[in-house]
């Protein structure tokens, strides 16, 4: 693998990485003003970056080992390619009164990509944290995530919320990341003791700049507004009978929000009275909306989700992150995440000739 020097002649001035999360509950909440529940990963991108007398960025990514790609600072052009991320990084910092100078750019990952994990906004969080160090930007960690998120939706094209970048600014391994969306708000909630995490891979990738993910996202703006509310934030377990009368499928869309913005609540309350199995409850009762009244699951995933359930010692297993693929998360009583997750991979190999991926444990 080829390292800085090799590929610019010179060392790099700073290095920066930020982590990938898992979702642990809270899902297609965040673009509608809810409560999510995400935790960072020791899977991070990270970053070396250097600053030149040039216009041009000039990156590489150990991804994509070809020849460094570049463009000018400035005039950013939507390529389709994973440099956008970087691009809509430099566009976002020039469009709200933060221009940089031009640099070299080394890029290196374990976060997967497409896995429902936010290999996306650990690149733009990475990136942005050299950025600021380099050409001394006074950002905070809220900042950096709200930079993060313009970059994607408006220059890649992909139509995310915010706990992402938040996730991967703010959150930590050894806590989960209780988010308000609305207003940014958060606090550290560690997990119950006497637990730990799995993360299975399924091996099936997903896109958010394409497909259902927007879909979803509109159908939520029009349930919002038939309901007369500026989010379904604005909507509660108490107005379900209200949503029930909406047309096929947003009264489907709205009533998953709703619903997982309680679970959500219900779930801190839960982790913070020490009750493991509530919350692993409350992590299934959120994948069984996501299959039925989100549908963005799908019966391959749906059915490592049961295999996981199925084995000893997992309180709670769902899918995690915009669907449509990608990875599913268990809450395991300790000493047991690495036996569950590797039997219910086994058994799914078995029945679907999948190729998952034991992600965490490591």
């Amino acid at each position: 693998m080829r390292d800085f020097t090799s590929l610019f002649g010179r060392p790099p001035l700073v290095r920066a990485s930020a982590p990938g999360r898992v979702n642990l509950i809270g899902e297609h909440t965040d673009y509608n003003g809810g409560f999510v529940l995400p935790i960072a990963l020791p899977l991070r991108t990270r970053v070396e970056l250097a600053p030149h007398d040039g216009d041009a960025v000039v990156a590489w990514s150990a991804a994509v080992p070809t020849e460094p790609v570049s463009y000018r600072v400035g005039a950013e052009v939507r390529s389709g390619g994973w440099i956008d991320y970087v691009q809509g990084v430099t566009r976002a910092l020039f469009d709200t009164g933060h221009p940089v100078g031009a640099f070299d750019l080394r890029v290196e990952s374990d976060v997967p990509v497409g896995s429902g994990l936010s290999s996306s906004a650990a690149l733009e969080i990475a990136l942005l944290r050299a950025l600021r160090e380099a050409f001394g930007l006074a950002l905070d960690d809220v900042t950096l995530a709200r930079l993060g998120q313009r970059a994607e939706n408006d220059f890649v094209g992909a139509p995310v919320g915010i706990m992402d970048q938040m996730a991967a600014s703010l959150a930590s391994e050894h806590a989960a990341l209780f988010l308000d969306t609305r207003d940014l708000s958060w606090r550290a909630v560690p997990l119950p003791a006497g637990t730990e995490l799995a993360v299975v891979d399924s091996g099936i990738t997903h896109a958010h700049a394409s497909g259902e993910y927007g879909v979803r996202r509109a159908e939520c703006e029009r349930a919002a507004k038939a309901l007369g509310v500026h989010q379904l934030r604005d909507v509660g377990p108490d107005d379900l009978s209200r949503i029930a009368r909406l047309p096929p499928p947003l009264d489907r869309r709205a009533r998953h929000v709703v619903t997982e913005d309680a679970r959500v609540l219900a779930a801190v309350a839960a982790i913070e009275a020490g009750d493991a199995r509530r919350f692993g409850a409350l992590m299934s009762a959120s994948h069984a909306s996501m299959r039925d009244d989100f549908e963005v699951s799908l019966p391959e995933i749906d059915r490592l989700v049961d295999l996981c359930h199925a084995e000893a010692g997992v309180l709670g297993a769902r899918l995690t992150g915009g669907g449509f693929g990608g990875c599913v998360v268990l809450l395991v009583e300790e000493g047991r995440a690495r036996d569950a997750a590797a039997a219910a991979a086994a058994r799914w190999i078995v029945e679907t000739g999948g190729s998952p991926c034991i992600r965490i444990p490591a």
